[in-house]
């Protein structure tokens, strides 16, 4: 036992003087930790700026189209596309539908107003035209009947009166040569008093013939009057379906130059269907095409001016209509003096309207870009052309070739006037040469 311990001891002493060393570490210079962590963050600065970003986008600089402002004179115009259309058309529709018995002129003649274009047939109209006829006529004899018997009856009452009126003339001449004979006792009282009674009797029998003859007098003259309007209504039933019937000859109704006349004889045409139009001869107006931006501005009134054949004609805007469509409304164009000689109906004339005088203001060129910002904001190029950012700006009149500027950019500023489809929810754009 003495013996393991003394070996026990001499190992230990052995393992602390050997394996149990202190080993010392080494440590790097700081500058080296300062240099390591300037690389860190170098890498990742660059990491983040190559890192594609919500609201930024890289584009190439041969997609862009940039465009300097800059002062200048703005010409307040509007380019217009129109078209040559008819001053005047009148539309032919048909009043009474039937068949084309005959067709008298052909389409694209020049005809006079009142004169006949076609012929058709109707036996269901005719037939019930016959039935009219025969109706208005039976109940004007019935009215003439009336008429003829109100007309006895004011004979008979006048016939009444003089009747009346004589035979009080009669019983006051008798009475006018009794009474100073009855005075003298040469005339029985009993006789001179009915003589007296006879002549109070036609006295009062005159006057209630009068008074009736008044009376029924009003009521038949009302009752005439009443029978003639009425007769008058029938003569003018009896016209319309006459004239009704006459609609089935095709007339037309003002002079001009016939077009889209394309029936045929044996054609059924119904009532109200469209057969043709007549447009007025010599004279033309433009319809010209807007766009909706403009329906606010574009007033009747305002002068505008085409170019044809090297002259300037003058026109005003006549009519606009505002119903958009595909985001374009029309008005009509009138010729203020003679009319372009030689211009053809359908024929596309390239019309300028004008809004108001030159004035001096800061230009931008016009583009595409104003379709995807409505003149709210653009971007913006910086000086050394490597990025544009989105600038809140307020832009005012347009025409063809510039934009006014009323604020938010400055002579010299460049800015991205080319569609900003792909990138137009972003604030900043990178442009890659």
């Amino acid at each position: 036992m003495s013996v393991v311990r003394i070996q026990s001891e001499a190992n230990s002493a052995t393992l602390a003087t050997g394996m149990d060393r202190v080993i010392a570490r080494r440590k790097l210079p700081r500058w080296a930790l300062v240099a390591a962590g300037a690389v860190i963050l170098l890498l990742l600065a660059l990491a983040w700026w190559l890192a594609p970003h919500g609201n930024r986008q890289t584009v190439p600089a041969d997609r862009l189209t940039i465009s300097e402002v800059r002062n200048g004179t703005f010409d307040d115009f509007l380019p217009l596309r129109s078209l040559v259309t008819p001053l005047l058309t009148v539309y032919l529709d048909a009043v009474e539908g039937g068949r084309v018995e005959k067709k008298v002129v052909e389409d694209g003649a020049f005809v006079e107003k009142g004169q006949l274009l076609a012929v058709m047939s109707n036996a269901d109209l005719q037939l019930a035209t016959l039935r009219s006829e025969t109706d208005v006529a039976q109940q004007l004899n019935n009215l003439r009947v009336t008429e003829l018997s109100l007309s006895q009856t004011l004979s008979e009452n006048e016939r009444a009166v003089t009747q009346a009126e004589n035979e009080l003339a009669k019983a006051k001449r008798l009475y006018d040569l009794q009474q100073p004979l009855a005075q003298r006792g040469f005339v029985a009282a009993k006789v001179f008093g009915d003589t007296k009674d006879d002549l109070v009797f036609q006295q009062k029998k005159l006057r209630e013939v009068r008074a009736a003859q008044s009376t029924q007098g009003r009521l038949q003259s009302s009752q005439l009057t009443q029978l003639r309007a009425t007769a008058r209504s029938l003569q003018a039933a009896l016209g319309i379906a006459r004239g009704n019937l006459d609609q089935l000859n095709l007339r037309a109704p003002v002079s001009g130059q016939l077009s889209s006349f394309a029936i045929e004889v044996g054609e059924s045409m119904s009532r109200g269907e469209r057969i043709g139009q007549i447009d007025s001869p010599g004279r033309n107006k433009l319809r010209a095409q807007v766009d909706e931006f403009y329906l606010g501005r574009v007033q009747p009134g305002q002068v505008a001016t085409v170019d044809y054949a090297g002259k300037t004609y003058r026109l005003k805007v006549a009519k606009i209509f505002p119903q958009v469509k595909n985001g374009i409304f029309e008005a009509d164009l009138w010729f203020v003096g003679p009319e372009p000689q030689g211009i053809q109906r359908g024929q596309t004339l390239q019309a300028k309207l004008t809004f108001g005088d030159p004035a001096p203001a800061r230009l931008l060129p016009n583009g595409a870009f104003y379709n995807d910002t409505g003149g709210q904001w653009v971007f913006v190029v910086a000086p050394g052309g490597g990025s544009a950012v989105k600038r809140q700006v307020r832009l005012g009149r347009r025409n063809t070739d510039f934009i006014e500027v009323l604020d938010g950019l400055e002579p010299g500023e460049k800015v991205v006037t080319s569609p900003y489809t792909g990138f137009a929810d972003k604030d900043r754009l990178d442009i890659s040469q």
